[in-house]
């Protein structure tokens, strides 16, 4: 009965916070909090905290359209700000407080700053909002959570660990040093990259993680699906929404990041943060899973975006050419040696089964040892077997055409 009332009243607490999120828009209460200043006062802020626009100003642009010096654009700066932040007690700031607490604490009492802002916009702009909408959400928030409600929230510039991030002031984050620190030492040592759900799997294999294991384990009301959603990659949302600390923790980390495919690892690797157009190169081909014409990894790398450089179709065909790691495969067709890919035609691969073979093999023996080296279609394969110049058939098994057998036939 009362594991039925726990439950009851569980539901009712997550859907009243949902019915918060789903109310939140940082403009209006932007807008709200500033009309309580005169018409100079709110435009200087607006100006200078980029509020409308998303565009920050410098003092001395604001000072040249109000006729000001900077210095008196900085003082009305300053007063407006203290004027604001004794307003912080109004309904609707206590309820934005209430809500950006409810994410910080659902993701461990402390969040990266990027990542936080885009929580906060995700539900702000109801997961609508154009770029430049966007960026007049990012700063209205950061205007709020360092200038007027700071004695909530406590920012950090970052360390050596850490991105910059934003913390709750009575939030204790010391385990989530002894985790990030001991997580970078295991990748190190595994030395493969992991998507999002494994590598949630990993931390919670870690001893850091299972000596603080009663801290990880806060309310998950919020739902991050929405904003989660990515053009290349599908993500777990049950997993990350089950695990935000630990999620929240990969986002925060300096020295571990994600790359365009969705996989962790350190962010000095080349699989991670490409450092050249091979790297790229690699990149395309072992997350496509496939052989591929050099102008369609041409194609892949530009519509990706990688770094905004635009790839060049025979710089490309030169990397695949020079570097043993890639395999020509057909004509300007390449894959990865570590697929165990053999250079040549599919024929020549059969040709090179049947050598080592050193007798008769089936159809689909041929195809199995084939597609063990080659990833081609079994159609392909069979095509191949069909040239009677290289191979012949006896029976229901296939062996090398006698030299010159072609012509006498």
């Amino acid at each position: 009965m009362n594991n039925n009332g726990d439950s009851v009243l569980n539901k009712i607490m997550a859907s009243q916070k949902l019915e918060e999120l789903a109310q939140l828009n940082v403009l209006e209460i932007i807008n709200y909090l500033i009309n309580n200043l005169n018409e100079r006062e709110r435009d200087v802020i607006r100006r200078r905290y980029g509020l409308v626009d998303g565009k920050k100003e410098i003092l001395e642009s604001i000072g040249k359209a109000h006729s000001l010096t900077r210095e008196r654009v900085r003082q009305i700066e300053v007063s407006s700000i203290d004027k604001l932040a004794k307003m912080k007690d109004l309904d609707k700031i206590k309820r934005l407080k209430k809500i950006i607490i409810q994410i910080i604490e659902e993701h461990g009492g402390f969040m990266e700053k990027d990542y936080l802002f885009d929580v906060l916009v995700h539900f702000s702009t109801r997961g609508e909002g154009r770029r430049e909408g966007e960026e007049a959400h990012q700063n209205s928030f950061d205007f709020l959570l360092s200038k007027i409600l700071g004695d909530e929230f406590e920012v950090s510039a970052g360390n050596g660990k850490f991105k910059p991030f934003y913390k709750l002031s009575y939030a204790e984050i010391s385990h989530l040093h002894d985790l990030i620190h001991e997580l970078e030492q295991k990748i190190s040592e595994k030395s493969e990259v992991l998507a999002t759900h494994d590598m949630i799997d990993f931390i919670r294999d870690l001893e850091s993680y299972a000596n603080n294991n009663q801290k990880y384990s806060v309310a998950k009301n919020i739902d991050l699906s929405g904003m989660l959603k990515n053009r290349i990659y599908q993500e777990n949302y049950g997993k990350i929404n089950e695990n935000k600390i630990l999620y929240s923790l990969l986002r925060s980390a300096k020295n571990i990041e994600q790359n365009v495919f969705g996989h962790w690892g350190l962010a000095h690797w080349p699989e991670i943060r490409p450092k050249n157009i091979n790297d790229k190169i690699y990149l395309i081909l072992k997350n496509h899973g496939q052989n591929l014409h050099f102008a369609e990894i041409a194609q892949k790398i530009n519509e990706i975006g990688f770094d905004k450089k635009k790839a060049n179709i025979a710089s490309i065909h030169n990397e695949l050419i020079l570097d043993k790691k890639y395999v020509l495969v057909g004509r300007g067709i390449y894959g990865l040696r570590e697929w165990g890919l053999e250079k040549g035609t599919v024929a020549d691969v059969i040709e090179e089964v049947l050598k080592t073979a050193a007798e008769p093999l089936s159809k689909d023996d041929i195809i199995s040892r084939v597609l063990g080296k080659r990833i081609v279609k079994k159609t392909t394969i069979i095509l191949a077997l069909s040239n009677k110049n290289k191979f012949s058939r006896v029976g229901n098994k296939y062996s090398l055409a006698a030299v010159g057998a072609g012509e006498l036939n």
